[in-house]
């Protein structure tokens, strides 16, 4: 179940990731964590940043151990400053970034591929050391078939294409409500 959260409280973990990582970069205290219904519940979520529509920064926790705000606070400030693809951001960039953010289902079992939907599954692979994980809208972003988004998350993992047809292979399927400023 992912946490039922409402207009508001979307707007307000929108807000309150942005102060977040607006206060690190300032050097300033950080605001009051929003409140409101859901926003105490548990559950993975991701924070993406976006810059001129290209991806600057993206960092997630796959299963919630905390408040959804203080998960939320967590990913924003990996987002901005930790993802290693990217440096950290800057003070000038804060303006052009777009936040958004997904909140995760748990992770079910993929029993069958044919039960994959794009646009609703996000996917995780785990595959010895390797795994890798692709949010339900990337396939939607890039045009991928299920094929391809099969493909391209065992890419992801540092696994072979077809690697997802391995008998060791763990491949998992959960749903994501995906929210961002863009929508505002």
């Amino acid at each position: 179940m992912i946490a039922a959260i409402d207009k508001e409280g979307k707007k307000a973990l929108l807000a309150w990731a942005r102060a977040t990582i607006k206060a690190r970069l300032e050097g300033g205290p950080e605001a009051r964590p929003p409140s409101g219904p859901g926003l105490d519940a548990t559950c993975g979520a991701f924070v993406s940043l976006h810059e001129e529509g290209r991806l600057r920064g993206c960092i997630g926790r796959i299963v919630g151990g905390s408040p959804v705000v203080e998960t939320i606070r967590g990913m924003a400030l990996a987002a901005a400053f930790e993802d290693p693809r990217f440096e950290p951001l800057r003070p000038a960039e804060l303006p052009k970034v777009d936040i958004e953010i997904t909140l995760l289902s748990p992770m079910e079992r993929v029993s069958s591929i044919e039960g994959i939907e794009i646009g609703r599954h996000g996917l995780y692979i785990v595959k010895g050391w390797h795994s890798g994980l692709l949010l339900p809208q990337v396939p939607v972003e890039f045009g991928w078939d299920r094929e391809t988004f099969l493909e391209q998350l065992c890419y992801k993992a540092g696994l072979h294409s077809d690697a997802w047809k391995a008998p060791d292979a763990e491949l998992f399927s959960f749903e994501g409500i995906v929210f961002g400023e863009k929508e505002e």
